[in-house]
């Protein structure tokens, strides 16, 4: 999780939302090559659980600019001792927070206000051959979705996803656990 500092006045605020040479400090030096932005129209609109196999693998460095998500990384990589187990963070477009999303996780988010926008920079463009996911709801995955009485909004293709289990992972454990628990960095 990363904070950047805003500089505020009586016009409204500033931020440099990236940095390379201060997120490579961070350990966060892929290239960004492309940057993608979403709108959700309804609360408890849930995208995901999504990833990019190699040889197009994606990093995500993922932001919320109007209004809140929860955003999770779910750990899909063969051999983790971490395999399959998940990591949330609440981003908002007060609060600024990123959530740097490696190559290797599955990503997801449900959206907790209307009309609400997530941007998101990716270490590689969009390749549909190398375009996969795992079910929203899987129950070794364990999410516990903050969803309104009404139910998820979803997309077909991610109603129709394999579970972990039905899962071949195309990604390798590269000896970097999981942390327990996120950290929220301020740069």
């Amino acid at each position: 999780m990363i904070r950047t500092r805003r500089f505020g006045d009586d016009r409204g605020w500033f931020t440099e939302t990236y940095s390379e040479n201060k997120f490579a400090a961070l350990g966060i030096d892929g290239r960004f090559v492309q940057d993608n932005h979403s709108r959700s129209a309804a609360v408890g609109t849930i995208r995901g659980i999504h990833f990019q196999s190699p040889p197009h693998g994606q990093g995500k460095l993922v932001r919320c600019v109007r209004g809140r998500i929860v955003d999770y990384a779910v750990d899909l990589r063969r051999g983790s001792p971490t395999y399959g187990r998940h990591l949330a963070a609440e981003l908002t477009a007060e609060g600024g927070e990123q959530l740097f999303v490696p190559i290797g996780f599955g990503h997801a988010f449900v959206t907790l206000e209307p009309n609400t926008e997530v941007v998101y920079k990716v270490t590689d463009v969009y390749a549909p051959a190398c375009d996969g996911g795992v079910i929203w709801n899987d129950p070794d995955i364990g999410i516990d979705w903050p969803l309104p009485a009404s139910g998820p909004v979803l997309s077909g293709k991610d109603q129709t996803l394999p579970t972990l289990a039905g899962f071949e992972s195309p990604f390798d454990y590269d000896g970097v656990p999981m942390p327990a628990e996120l950290a929220l960095i301020e740069i």
